[in-house]
């Protein structure tokens, strides 16, 4: 049965909603399996921050696979057909997904901080069993915070007419976990990420003096450190694009949910939705555009090449201290 309170969006804005989400879940699912297996495969991009990059990827091939099916049937529907059960556990897996995104960038963003600020302790910190602790602390704590409102204690899931989706809804005490939620899982692990940033453009920048004094009589040594610097800085600024491409995923479509309720802006509405599903399949397409060493990954995987070897240092990075050691000398 058609939903009435979808009557603000036209049928064409439906169908290109509807075409839009499976373009977007197809290259999801491929995207994000295609960067699994390159990372798990070539040793060349096999490093720490890789492990937490999997970790991504499993969130966003898990938001492909269970979210956009059913939001594509939405559109094309009219109206949600698959019933409560449903409705409960498609947005507990859809408001998970962006903990665990937003706290394996926040996770990987610490990583690259105290490499670069705290070398010293990075490789007792950053050890197999501990990275295994923090990726699962991300999904313990992203599905966790859900239980409450999935039980109906704290806000309850259900169809929400003026939204026209399953999403989560005041309980019958006037309870809700948005709020919460965007504090915990959102503004504060964005502000770890700032603030870890905002250190590593600090502690960057102090070590280009250095590096102009030295380029002149450059040696062997210096170039190999000059190079090693740039690889470690480019993965820095591409979990940077990550990070920014995550707040113009999500920032539109948490606006207009609090700023135009009903719906008063239907294409809005749905260009925000699109946004929000795009954050599912955009990371593979900035490690292709950002990371030389991701495109050679992946095409080992595409051509079923051999892959190549790279020695690893002990702590899991294929740079290790020689970026910390030239970018920290002023």
């Amino acid at each position: 049965m058609w939903d009435p309170g979808l009557e603000n969006y036209s049928q064409p804005l439906l169908t290109f909603a509807a075409v839009s989400t499976v373009l977007i879940m197809v290259v999801g699912l491929v995207g994000n399996l295609l960067t699994i297996v390159a990372l798990l495969r070539c040793p060349r991009v096999r490093n720490i921050a890789a492990a937490f990059i999997i970790s991504l990827c499993a969130a966003d091939f898990l938001f492909s696979a269970v979210v956009l099916p059913f939001s594509a049937s939405r559109f094309i529907m009219g109206t949600w057909v698959h019933g409560d059960t449903l409705c409960k556990i498609v947005p507990l897996v859809t408001y998970s997904n962006v903990g665990v995104s937003l706290l394996c960038i926040a996770m990987i963003t610490i990583n690259r901080y105290i490499m670069i600020a705290h070398y010293g302790v990075y490789t007792k910190i950053y050890k197999p069993l501990w990275i295994g602790c923090m990726i699962a602390f991300c999904w313990a704590l992203s599905f966790g915070m859900q239980i409450p409102t999935f039980l109906g204690y704290w806000g309850k899931y259900s169809y929400d007419h003026n939204l026209r989706t399953c999403s989560i809804m005041e309980d019958e005490w006037g309870r809700s976990s948005k709020q919460s939620l965007f504090l915990i899982a959102f503004v504060i692990p964005c502000l770890i990420i700032v603030g870890c940033y905002a250190k590593i453009f600090w502690v960057v920048h102090s070590s280009e003096s250095r590096m102009r004094r030295h380029a002149a009589g450059n040696t062997g040594k210096d170039k190999r450190e000059s190079k090693t610097k740039r690889n470690e800085w480019k993965i820095t600024k591409m979990v940077l694009a990550i990070f920014l491409s995550f707040l113009v995923c999500y920032l539109p479509i948490t606006t207009i949910k609090v700023y135009d309720p009903f719906v008063k802006f239907p294409v809005i509405h749905v260009i925000s939705y699109l946004l929000l599903y795009m954050s599912a399949c955009i990371n593979p397409i900035i490690y292709v555009i950002m990371n030389p060493q991701y495109r050679q990954a992946y095409k080992t995987v595409l051509m079923c090449q051999r892959p190549r070897l790279l020695s690893m240092t002990p702590a899991g990075s294929s740079l290790g201290g020689q970026f910390h050691n030239n970018v920290v000398a002023t």
